[in-house]
């Protein structure tokens, strides 16, 4: 038993890892085949292939390891609903056409479970699949799949994408707004739209969040300045704003201050990249345990998140050879990818091999000029809520 759990311990990490070659990471496939064939239990089978999928995420069309094909055929009958999932995504990987047009048939299946069918969304939007490319507009009045088709649009460049969603724009909610936001400062294409948009009132600027505004600001450069303006720099002047913002946090107003009002200001501002509370994004550092009764600490790491910034939490900016840009923090890395922490996703896995440039910023992923941005009020009662002890209720 030591020996069968050494045997599949190692293949498991030669599965997808930058220390060994081609031939290796095919051998442990191999491996790895035999041994889900030769057992009988569901729940091994099962944990061998979540392994192999980790292993082998983000990657296309890698050949089909022997004795695949016998045993898909095999798993594909099995009474283990996760079992057939799971094997149906390793077929596609190993570019399997018919479960390619099986996983299309789930996506479009309204009774198929929800999580089955993002699941095949997302997968064969990492395989370039343009056959779901092609649905994703259907997809948009399937409430359960509305975000990720929207989101869909960011990974295979669509021509119809801007006019699609930005035709749906104004009847969306305020979730689904910041997803098509989001999508559409990812090509320049894409952002060209958007900001004819913005020119046209279709999109008010307030709709913007900072961090999307950079990424407009690296596409288009000059031509968004001149309708956005220019995107907030690293404070010139730290200590004049601090003494500003102490100023404004006087005993008197932070009594008037609300924490709940201030919970949902975080929520709209901070949320998407911080946790607080056991609520919020993975991104940033967690802000639960944090310095936060001291005034200072917050004004300082508010007013000019880049003045001293860990190397775990820099800014990267990807720009990929079919003209994605994407900006996040580094979460792994190896020779064949790079799986990025973005704002609008907790694991974006990038092809090495799909890279065209990639830049490491000095700045914090958390934008500057965050207060600038806030009408005082929202300001003081951010505040107020960053210092609790405990969590509030959110304002409604």
């Amino acid at each position: 038993m030591k020996h069968f759990l050494f045997v599949v311990l190692l293949a498991l990490s030669l599965c997808g890892s930058d220390r060994v070659t081609a031939a290796d990471e095919s051998d442990s496939l191999v491996l790895l085949v035999k041994i889900i064939d030769s057992t009988d239990d569901p729940n091994v089978r099962n944990s061998l292939m979540r392994g192999m999928l980790s292993g082998l995420a983000g990657r296309r069309s890698v050949p089909s390891p022997a004795g695949w094909k016998e045993l898909s055929q095999k798993l594909a009958t099995s009474q283990n609903a996760e079992e057939r999932e799971l094997s149906l995504q390793l077929s596609q990987i190993f570019g399997d056409q018919k479960a390619v047009q099986r996983a299309l048939a789930v996506i479009q299946d309204k009774d198929a479970e929800v999580g089955s069918r993002r699941t095949a969304l997302r997968l064969l939007l990492t395989q370039k699949n343009e056959q779901v490319s092609m649905t994703l507009e259907s997809l948009l009045d399937d409430p359960n799949l509305c975000l990720d088709a929207i989101r869909g649009y960011a990974s295979i460049e669509n021509v119809t994408a801007p006019s699609v969603l930005l035709g749906r724009y104004e009847k969306l909610d305020a979730v689904m707004r910041r997803a098509v936001i989001e999508t559409l400062a990812t090509r320049k294409g894409y952002a060209q739209a958007l900001l004819s948009a913005i020119e046209e009132g279709e999109v008010v600027r307030e709709d913007i969040p900072a961090h999307v505004a950079r990424s407009l600001n690296v596409l288009l450069g000059k031509r968004f300045e001149k309708v956005f303006g220019v995107v907030q720099e690293l404070a010139a002047d730290r200590a004049k704003l601090m003494e500003k913002y102490k100023a404004m946090c006087n005993s008197e107003a932070m009594s008037e201050a609300d924490a709940s009002r201030g919970r949902a200001v975080f929520a709209k501002t901070c949320a998407s990249c911080h946790i607080m509370y056991g609520v919020g994004g993975k991104i940033g550092p967690e802000l639960t345990g944090s310095n936060r009764a001291n005034l200072d600490y917050i004004l300082l790491n508010s007013v000019d998140p880049s003045y001293d910034v860990p190397d775990g939490y820099k800014m990267v900016l990807v720009q990929t050879v079919d003209g994605r840009l994407l900006n996040g923090v580094v979460a792994e890395e190896d020779a064949r990818r790079v799986v990025l922490k973005t704002v609008e996703q907790p694991e974006v896995v990038i092809l090495k091999e799909d890279i065209e440039a990639r830049k490491v910023s000095s700045k914090s992923m958390m934008p500057d000029g965050q207060l600038e941005q806030m009408k005082p009020q929202e300001m003081l009662d951010l505040i107020k809520y960053l210092r609790t002890t405990a969590q509030v209720e959110m304002a409604k």
